[in-house]
């Protein structure tokens, strides 16, 4: 099967890597030159760096790199089985590339979005063929990361959808499938991590540092919320929170902070910019945690029960399996444990309990517990037998 990848930024040219090292001939689309140039020495690089590791033969790396065509425009997509769309998240503009897109494929063609947060209904709306569209979200790196949101449309079919998954399943990715809602998993149940860690920042409880610290040695995760902002870049984070929140029609769980805002506006982007809520120029002293246990399992406790209680408001409103919503944390921003998982072992009632005290003391709706939190700490049950 020939696939297409329209946009050769990280994500589309990263796709079109998975695609071809899968063994497909790869159709890759931008209607600027310079940034498909920009993908070939990319992938070039890439590819020499797997040989180096000894990863793959000079020979396969060849054949990979062979099997990537440049376009720049969607008649080439004429035999395509799939095409992923992986371009600006804007939901206009990715209409007008579906509705184009659709003259130029055969029938059977299955059309997917690459979007994070926008709506597949809506995106699928714009076609003749609705049915025949999903989404199909990889993480970036999409080369390195193991998990894809798999998203069906009111309007795909169970055919096409089993179509699009187990073809991500052949690529040896993680696949897990999601309601259309705004974030899908990932995107929604992480909100808490950025969220609750600027909250706490603001009210003083702690410095960046401090919770940055708290995150990784008390709670386990790979990177602290403050570093992680700065890696994923503060204008992409508070775009996707700006645009989760508005989605969900301004509910308080998901409201942006006034703090990312003007990093964003001040253009302290994190890494890419060299500052953020760390300085990454060289020689830079930034400030030492106060490594206090007392404090850290404090700022770890508050931001876990806000993740779990998302985690368990999906489960609730089946956005996901409990499972999947696991395997998504996991496999998709690194996560210890899936905090489903993590629930059990930390006790229910615990969780439920700690966010009582939040909702008490602040009388705030961002801190209502989950329904379904309430139900299993009442029969006393547990997310797994």
């Amino acid at each position: 099967m020939e696939i297409g990848v329209i946009g050769a930024g990280t994500m589309g040219s990263g796709i079109a890597q998975v695609a071809a090292q899968s063994g497909h001939k790869v159709w890759l689309f931008d209607t600027n030159q310079a940034a498909l140039e920009k993908a070939s020495a990319s992938l070039d690089k890439i590819m020499a760096r797997l040989v180096e590791k000894g990863k793959m033969s000079r020979e396969e790396a060849a054949i990979v790199i062979a099997r990537i065509n440049h376009c720049t425009d969607y008649q080439s997509f004429s035999k395509c089985g799939l095409v992923i769309e992986a371009i600006i998240e804007n939901l206009e503009i990715k209409k007008k590339v579906f509705i184009a897109l659709e003259n130029e494929v055969s029938d059977t063609c299955i059309l997917a979005s690459n979007t994070s947060s926008l709506s597949i209904a809506s995106i699928a709306a714009s076609c003749n063929k609705p049915e025949r569209v999903v989404g199909i979200h990889f993480f970036n790196p999409a080369p390195l990361m193991p998990l894809v949101e798999i998203v069906p449309a009111v309007q795909t079919t169970d055919t096409n959808l089993k179509q699009a998954k187990d073809l991500i399943d052949s690529w040896k990715k993680v696949t897990v499938v999601t309601k259309d809602t705004p974030g899908f998993i990932v995107n929604r149940v992480a909100r808490p991590f950025y969220g609750e860690a600027i909250r706490m920042y603001e009210e003083g409880i702690a410095d960046m540092a401090t919770i940055d610290w708290a995150m990784k040695e008390i709670g386990g995760f790979r990177m602290g919320p403050f570093e992680l902002m700065d890696y994923i870049g503060n204008d992409i984070n508070y775009t996707v929170t700006e645009t989760v929140w508005t989605a969900f029609y301004y509910d308080p769980r998901y409201k942006p902070s006034f703090t990312q805002k003007r990093m964003m506006e001040a253009g302290y982007l994190g890494r890419k910019t060299g500052r953020g809520y760390y300085d990454y120029t060289e020689g830079a002293q930034n400030p030492e945690p106060d490594k206090n246990q007392v404090v850290g399992e404090a700022i770890v406790w508050r931001i876990l029960i806000m993740l779990i209680n998302e985690a368990a408001d999906a489960l609730h409103l089946n956005i996901a399996s409990a499972q999947d919503i696991d395997l998504a944390m996991t496999k998709g921003v690194n996560y210890p444990k899936g905090l489903l998982k993590w629930a059990d072992e930390k006790g229910i009632q615990n969780v439920l309990d700690g966010l009582d005290k939040l909702y008490l003391a602040y009388h705030e709706e961002r801190y209502r517990a989950s329904v379904l939190l309430r139900q299993k700490a009442a029969f006393e049950q547990k997310f797994y037998s």
